[in-house]
C-alpha cells in the first residue's frame, strides 16, 4: 500500500492527472480520426492511468469493499482519494480545468476500479453520466459553472431521467416542465437515481410539450438543476441486491423553479441529448462489467489452484479447467468490444451500434463469470465470507441499468438492419 499512500496529494485532481499526462504521449484524441494504423498498444500515458487505477483498486478499494457492502455506507473517502489521483471526472474539458480525456481512457480506468468493487465504481462513474449531457450540449457558461466546480472539489452529480413508469422507455417520461416567463416550473417524480442523495446538481429530463402524441425528439427538454433548489424532495436510500454502497434514491420535484439559462441547447432538444450521452457512457459501463468478470475469473482461478479433491487441485479436473477457459475467452472478447465502442466515440463517429453490443455482451459475461465462479467455489461460493457471492449480486444490475439487455438488443437489431439495407 506504500505506493499510493506515499503519493503527494496535489491541489486539484486535474493537476494530478496532468502529472500523469506529462509522463507519456499526448491525450487520446476525442474527435477526428486517430492517427496511425491499427494497433492494440496503449500509449505510455494510457498505461500510467491504468496502472494508477489498478494500484488504487488493489490497495485501497478491495480491503474495504466487503465492509461497504455490509453497511451500505457511501464510499466518500474512496471517492475523495480517486479525485485526488485524477481517476474520476476525466471527461471534463480542459476549458473547464479538466483533463479532457477520451472515452477510451475512461474505460481503462473504469475496468480497474470495477475490479475492486463495482458498487464503489458505479458511485464514481455516475458523475460521468450526469456530466455527459453538459459536455455534449452545454454552453460555455453552463460548463464553467457546473463542470468547473467539480474540478475544484470532490462533489457529485446525477443523471435524473428514470421514472416509475419510464425506465429504458425514456419516451414515457411524465415529469412536466411548464414555461412561466423566464422560468420553468417542474413537477414530477424520478426513481433509481444513482447519487440522488449525494449530488450537488442534476441533469433533468422533463416533458415541455403537453401533447402526449408529440414525437420524443421534440417533446422533452434537458435542464441543469441545483440539488438544493426549493421543492426538491429526496427519498430514502434504496436497499438493493448488489452494489449496495452506491447511493440510489427517488426524487420528487414539486413546483421547482428552473431559470431558462439552465436549459441545455434548446427547448425540445432534451431527448437527443439524453440518448447521445448513452453512446459515450455505455462503453465505460461495459468496461465495469469486464472488471467484475475479470475479478471473478481471478478469484476462481486462485481457488481452483488451492482447493483439492480426489487427491489433486480442482484446476486439474477438465470440467473446472474448461470452465475457466470459457471465462477467460469471454473476458477478453468483452474487453475488445468496449474498446472498439470507445475508439469509435473518440474518433467522433456515431457509435450506437458498438456501444450497445459492448454493453449487452459485457453485462452477460459479467453475470455468467460471476455465476461460474460461485460454482467453482462450491459451497464456499454461497457464503459471504468469500468474495464471489458479492460479485454475483453486483453483476445483475449490468443487465438492467443504462438500458436493459432487451433494449440493447433492440438497438443492435435496428442498427444492423439499417447498415444492411444501406449496403444492399
Amino acid at each position: 500500500m506504500a505506493a499510493l499512500r506515499g503519493t503527494r496529494v496535489l491541489p486539484t485532481a486535474a493537476r494530478c492527472g496532468r502529472r500523469l499526462l506529462s509522463m507519456g504521449a499526448a491525450p487520446h484524441v476525442q474527435h477526428g480520426t486517430p492517427t496511425g494504423g491499427f494497433s492494440f498498444e496503449l500509449s505510455p500515458q494510457q498505461k500510467e492511468f491504468q496502472a494508477t487505477a489498478r494500484r488504487f483498486a488493489l490497495e485501497e478499494i478491495i480491503p474495504v469493499a466487503a465492509q461497504y457492502d455490509r453497511t451500505g455506507e457511501y464510499p466518500m473517502p474512496l471517492i475523495k482519494r480517486a479525485w485526488e489521483l485524477g481517476l474520476i471526472n476525466t471527461h471534463i474539458p480542459e476549458s473547464c480545468g479538466g483533463l479532457g480525456l477520451g472515452c477510451f481512457e475512461a474505460c481503462l480506468i473504469t475496468e480497474e476500479l470495477a475490479y475492486g468493487c463495482t458498487g464503489v465504481q458505479t458511485a464514481m462513474e455516475a458523475n460521468s453520466l450526469g456530466q455527459m449531457p453538459l459536455i455534449i450540449a452545454g454552453n460555455e457558461q453552463q460548463q464553467r459553472k457546473y463542470l468547473g466546480r467539480m474540478v475544484e472539489e470532490p462533489i457529485m452529480c446525477a443523471y435524473c431521467v428514470t421514472e416509475p413508469g419510464a425506465g429504458s422507455d425514456v419516451a414515457g417520461i411524465k415529469t412536466k416542465a411548464e414555461r412561466k416567463g423566464d422560468e420553468y416550473i417542474v413537477n414530477g417524480q424520478k426513481m433509481w437515481i444513482t447519487n440522488g442523495g449525494k449530488a450537488s446538481w442534476y441533469f433533468l429530463l422533463a416533458r415541455t410539450d403537453p401533447d402526449l402524441s408529440a414525437p420524443a425528439s421534440k417533446a422533452f427538454t434537458g435542464f441543469v438543476v441545483d440539488a438544493d433548489s426549493p421543492g426538491i424532495h429526496v427519498g430514502r436510500k434504496e436497499l438493493n441486491m448488489g452494489q449496495r454502497c452506491s447511493d440510489t434514491r427517488g426524487i420528487v420535484f414539486e413546483d421547482v423553479r428552473i431559470p431558462k439559462e439552465n436549459v441545455l441547447l434548446a427547448e425540445g432538444a432534451g431527448f437527443k441529448i439524453a440518448m447521445g450521452a448513452f453512446d459515450k457512457t455505455r462503453p465505460p459501463v461495459a468496461a465495469g462489467a469486464v472488471g467484475l468478470a475479470r475479478r471473478a475469473l481471478d478469484e476462481a482461478t486462485r481457488y481452483a489452484l488451492e482447493r483439492k479433491t480426489f487427491g489433486k487441485p480442482i484446476v486439474e479436473h477438465q470440467a473446472v479447467s474448461f470452465l475457466l477457459a470459457e471465462m477467460a475467452m469471454k473476458v477478453e472478447l468483452a474487453r475488445l468490444a468496449y474498446q472498439r465502442a470507445a475508439w469509435e466515440a473518440d474518433a467522433g463517429r456515431r457509435n450506437t451500434f458498438f456501444a450497445s453490443i459492448a454493453k449487452a455482451f459485457a453485462a452477460d459475461v459479467a453475470n455468467q463469470a460471476a455465476a461460474d465462479a460461485v460454482q467453482i467455489f462450491g459451497g464456499s461460493g454461497f457464503n459471504s465470507e468469500y468474495p464471489v457471492e458479492k460479485l454475483m449480486r453486483d453483476a445483475k444490475i449490468y443487465q438492467i441499468y443504462e438500458g436493459t439487455a432487451q433494449i440493447q438488443r433492440l438497438i443492435i437489431a435496428r442498427e444492423h438492419l439499417s447498415k444492411f439495407q444501406a449496403h444492399v
